[in-house]
């Protein structure tokens, strides 16, 4: 036993048994038969029976699995900013949240194809409940963030979090993948929380803070989908939230969100990987006298390469123009992408619903609102 044992993704030695008691599930016959729509079953059953690591799996399977969901729900991924990254090298990659899945399996797929250093990337436990599920995260290398716990175990299990990603980044050279916040973000607002900053701090050696996160290789990762395939799933909890109520999740209601995210139709989809953060520690020290306003500084640098480099597609600016009734951007539009947007509105939620219809439209417009905070120069 060590002591991360309670979070942790298997280790290699593992990865076969965990393989093996998986072969007959339905769930794994219904990926499989997706992925390799012209396999017989038992040509699938051999190859996963003779895996016996991580990445094999990662790059034998799952790599597939992705590709063929781009294929059948999207127009295609485009990248830039890998090139600035070196192999055999890990870095921590703090992104903007819109996919439960397809975030980080996304990434690792870009990484993958750039010769780079994969993830293991954390994932709520509450998305895991099933075997399944769990048994494929641990060998998809994802590590568990422990949800509903009292105020005395989450300190516990922020500080065991925080020392097994810096032990994957110091110890096995492991890239990792966080969230920018708790959650995806609903209302296309990405902002960094201070509160993954500081669990991350949780595990800092340094004697100052600042030190011990230009150690960690920050690198900000800025993704969007031309269209957000759980937009409307979206809605009730913006809903809730406008009316300051507590929002209480349906039933298999996460389970529900992950499969929408996977099937449903994305269009184009982009990954910028921004700078490493390596120049800004020594200005942020300087300008801030304590530690908390240091974790808001960097917070804010973070936000900054996210929100600057967040690639805009035509929905964006044809929310922006619906929403503020203006005409501003209409030449980074054409009318049938106009329709298009208008009708997935229609179709998708209760138009009439001013609060739904308003929320709807300032997920889509609000990476414009926020990159009109840089530049006014959008072309």
């Amino acid at each position: 036993m060590t002591k991360f044992d309670s979070i942790r993704p298997y280790y290699d030695s593992e990865v076969n048994e965990a393989l093996k008691s998986l072969l007959h599930h339905p769930m794994m016959k219904a990926m499989m038969d997706f992925t390799f729509p012209e396999l017989e079953d038992e040509v699938w059953k051999e190859q996963l029976s003779r895996t016996h690591s991580i990445r094999d799996f990662q790059v034998n399977f799952v790599y597939q699995s992705i590709q063929r969901v781009l294929e059948r729900s999207s127009e295609g991924l485009t990248t830039s900013g890998f090139e600035k990254l070196e192999p055999n090298t890990s870095y921590l990659f703090i992104s903007n949240h819109r996919d439960i899945i397809l975030d980080t399996s996304l990434l690792n797929v870009s990484l993958i194809d750039h010769g780079l250093v994969m993830t293991a990337s954390a994932i709520g436990d509450n998305l895991v409940q099933k075997d399944f599920l769990l048994k494929l995260s641990k060998l998809n290398r994802n590590f568990l963030v422990q949800r509903g716990l009292s105020p005395r175990e989450l300190l516990q299990s922020s500080k065991l979090m925080a020392e097994y990603m810096y032990h994957l980044l110091s110890k096995e050279n492991r890239s990792v993948w966080i969230a920018q916040r708790e959650g995806r973000t609903k209302d296309g607002n990405d902002a960094t929380h201070q509160g993954v900053l500081k669990m991350l701090g949780m595990a800092n050696d340094e004697a100052r803070i600042m030190d011990f996160f230009k150690k960690l290789k920050i690198v900000p990762v800025s993704i969007s989908y031309e269209y957000d395939p759980t937009d409307a799933l979206k809605m009730p909890q913006l809903i809730a939230l406008s009316k300051d109520e507590v929002y209480i999740k349906e039933k298999n209601e996460d389970f529900i969100t992950l499969l929408s995210g996977i099937i449903g139709q994305k269009k184009r989809i982009h990954i910028h990987v921004g700078d490493v953060l390596e120049n800004e520690y020594e200005k942020i020290i300087a300008e801030n006298d304590n530690n908390n306003k240091q974790i808001q500084a960097l917070a804010q640098v973070i936000d900054d390469s996210i929100l600057q480099s967040y690639k805009l597609w035509p929905t964006n600016f044809i929310a922006y123009d619906i929403l503020y009734k203006t005409t501003r951007f209409a030449h980074l539009y054409n009318e049938k992408e106009r329709q298009l947007f208008e009708r997935r509105l229609e179709m998708r939620i209760d138009a009439d619903n001013e609060t739904m219809r308003e929320g709807f439209l300032a997920m889509y417009a609000n990476p414009v609102v926020n990159k009109l905070k840089y530049t006014n120069d959008i072309s």
